[in-house]
């Protein structure tokens, strides 16, 4: 074993994952623990639903309460709550899980400009996380269900990562629910005029997996309406 080796087997062994980055290859096992960390913490939660939107949103915002009391009153269907872990519309669906004595769970990732993860989340159900695409497997996979509030392009990439596992049939078919129809209207009339439309580069049911609300009350339900049809399992 030659010098280089042994630095990068102590770093592993230590979890210093900074040295590990230098070898592309013993990168591997870094990605490697934090599938198994979160598969491990995530399968032991229950059903639970994952939100979304802007980590931006102020507390005084009408969608940072609409997300408080999306995370309250799925907790009170016996759903658990899965965020990004961060602040704006994630620290309030956390907010309300945590009011609602419901399961708190916070994806947080490791950001040079963000973010810590928002208080609001279960001490044993907090999991941080180096890479988006390992984190956006524990959003799809553990999640009955995705209720996105308006957002940027984080919140967008998680958005069309789900459609398009359940298009591709990656995935088996489960609600989706975007909250505040004026904030998402122009993108959905774009989707059908042009994607849809003119270009037909979507089906028509590709547009029947997105649901569209404004109150809680209505994207509650549609989680709530879904599963007295199907049965709660995992996503894959």
């Amino acid at each position: 074993m030659n010098t280089d080796e042994k630095r990068i087997r102590k770093a592993f062994k230590e979890k210093n994952w900074n040295a590990i980055k230098t070898s592309d290859s013993w990168q591997i096992f870094k990605i490697m623990s934090e599938f198994v960390e979160g598969f491990e913490t995530m399968a032991k939660i229950g059903p639970c639903v994952s939100i979304f939107g802007s980590a931006r949103t102020k507390p005084d915002n009408k969608y940072y309460k609409q997300a408080e009391e999306i995370g309250y009153l799925l907790t009170q269907k016996g759903y658990g709550v899965i965020t990004g872990g961060g602040p704006g519309i994630m620290e309030a669906a956390n907010k309300g899980a945590k009011r609602g004595e419901g399961k708190s769970v916070g994806l947080n990732i490791e950001l040079p400009f963000e973010q810590s993860h928002n208080e609001f989340i279960d001490q044993d159900k907090i999991l941080n996380f180096d890479y988006f695409f390992v984190r956006k497997v524990m959003f799809i996979k553990y999640a009955q269900g995705f209720i996105v509030l308006p957002g940027g392009v984080g919140t967008l990439d998680e958005l069309f990562e789900a459609i398009t596992l359940i298009q591709t049939c990656k995935i088996g078919k489960f609600p989706i629910v975007l909250v505040g129809g004026a904030y998402w209207e122009g993108m959905l009339d774009w989707i059908k005029e042009t994607m849809l439309g003119e270009e037909n580069n979507i089906s028509y049911d590709d547009m029947e997996l997105i649901n569209i609300v404004n109150t809680p009350k209505e994207a509650v339900e549609i989680i709530e309406d879904f599963y007295k049809e199907f049965t709660l399992k995992p996503n894959f």
